[in-house]
């Protein structure tokens, strides 16, 4: 799914978070607890310790780097597979399938720990994608659908025709209902690949997949809500819709605690779960409806605090001046960069080490090779995504509605369209939803997420490769220097 735009400061420089004073410089400078605005010493991840020096600013670094997400849910993805596979296999299942039961008076709420992940905890990650696509319409890419035309196209053919080819594989068997399990891109995976390979790859190949991965998102989040809810309960849905509506109102009249917000989100996940419509279409809408632009302006926020500021300050006045500070980034961007490393690096390994553990043995592997679902998934991701992104490109830029993004020839887009082809998180969890927890078609559809994730992002990196050296020369011949990549 998506990656938000330069989380921890890690690839935008007009948007860096800053730390304490000298940490910030920790990296660089080498020294960062020497500086006398320490009145008792550095913080602990600022100081001179062993630890800090060699295993919590390497850890910090790592963090920072773009492909980081990916890396460790990959690591995950493959500690599942180990596990499941493992002389500790029966402890798999066993785990994922205990039951935790929340209880408030006489209500309580039961699920085993694979479905409290999936219907809870990727809430969370739902709603950072929520964040995320309120952002780009309020004042991203998506912001002018004019120049966006090109990835939005894109998109609806990269959902389209993997969905059709598996429906070619699987119409009128026992997979019929996988149609939208190779239709999702992995946006924390496929832009993982793109930071691997560094300057061979334009900057505006990289806003094109995540604009992609962006509408990606919302079709998948549509298709959720709209194939793969089973039953309706209308006086949950009702629930569900009025709090909506009360957070509406809220924000119109200008309510602007957090609190109130985070009970009502509870309340309105509460509802949607038990209205039969899944849960996370939750955190999508409450992303939708956190504001994306400040509450005051910048400029005047900064001059206000600058000239009003005491020569003493007590807890209310820096209560007052971190409202100041607060409110002049939108709520939507600070939620946003709060919550994407737990999106990220708790979430989402968590899910993946719920999901991805398919016992291979006994045969299994064998016959998921020769089931029409794992043939129609792999097909879809590998094939269908790189023949609908590359085809609806095409037209998009021969009907003249938009333009190859700059510095990108024809094989770079084969090779952006192959590696949009790498499926993992919202197809396993689709997976989940259109075949169930532990039968042998969610086997056979996770076998086929897992290989065609891996098939496209083999081939694509080798297109995009192949792209960057046929780029290099040609500027090089040119005598052009090659534009920067995206930090």
């Amino acid at each position: 799914m998506s990656e938000p735009r330069a989380p921890w400061g890690m690839a935008d420089g007009d948007r860096h978070e800053s730390g304490p004073p000298d940490t910030e410089g920790a990296e660089q400078s080498g020294n960062p607890g020497k500086s006398g605005i320490w009145r008792a010493g550095p913080i602990w991840m600022a100081s001179d310790r062993k630890l800090a020096r060699f295993v919590g600013r390497p850890v910090a670094a790592f963090l920072r780097v773009e492909a980081a997400g990916g890396i460790i849910l990959l690591a995950a993805a493959l500690i599942a597979l180990f596990w499941a596979n493992s002389p500790w296999s029966d402890t798999y299942e066993s785990f994922w399938t205990t039951e935790f039961t929340l209880r408030i008076g006489e209500y309580e709420l039961t699920e085993d720990l694979r479905h409290w992940v999936n219907d809870a905890l990727m809430a969370l990650f739902f709603f950072v994608v929520g964040l995320e696509i309120k952002y780009e319409m309020a004042c991203g890419e998506l912001r002018d659908p004019r120049s966006a035309a090109v990835p939005i196209m894109a998109a609806f053919g990269g959902m389209v025709v993997p969905a059709a080819i598996y429906i070619a594989f699987n119409a009128g068997g026992d997979g019929a209902d996988g149609w939208g399990i190779p239709m999702a891109t992995d946006i924390a995976f496929a832009l993982g690949v793109l930071a691997v390979l560094g300057r061979r790859i334009p900057s505006a190949a990289r806003v094109f997949l995540l604009t992609l991965a962006i509408v990606d998102d919302i079709g998948a989040i549509t298709v959720i809500a709209v194939f793969y809810t089973e039953s309706i309960s209308f006086i949950w849905l009702g629930l569900a819709l009025a709090g909506i509506l009360i957070i509406i109102g809220l924000r119109r009249i200008r309510v602007w605690s957090p609190y109130v917000y985070i009970t009502l989100g509870m309340f309105v996940w509460l509802a949607t779960f038990q209205s039969g419509v899944h849960a996370t279409i939750a955190g999508v809408i409450l992303g939708l409806l956190t504001p994306a632009k400040p509450l005051l302006d910048q400029a005047q926020a900064k001059e206000y605090a600058r000239q009003s500021l005491p020569d003493e300050l007590d807890p209310s006045e820096v209560r007052r001046y971190r409202f100041l500070l607060n409110e002049s980034i939108s709520m939507s961007e600070r939620l946003e960069r709060a919550l994407h490393p737990w999106s990220s690096y708790v979430v989402l390994p968590i899910f993946a080490l719920a999901n991805a553990g398919i016992d291979l043995g006994g045969g299994v592997l064998g016959e998921a090779l020769g089931s029409p679902i794992t043939l129609g998934v792999a097909t879809g991701l590998v094939v269908g995504k790189t023949v609908g992104v590359t085809v609806t490109s095409w037209l998009a830029v021969r009907l003249g509605w938009g333009r190859l993004p700059t510095g990108t020839s024809w094989t770079t887009m084969v090779g952006l369209a192959m590696v949009a082809g790498v499926g993992f998180t919202v197809s396993l969890f689709i997976t989940g939803l259109a075949f169930g927890d532990g039968t042998l078609p969610a086997d056979d559809a996770k076998v086929g997420v897992l290989g065609g994730s891996i098939v496209a992002a083999s081939i694509g990196a080798a297109l995009l490769i192949l792209a960057g050296r046929r780029r290099h020369d040609e500027t090089s011949s040119l005598g052009v220097e090659q534009e920067p990549a995206a930090r």
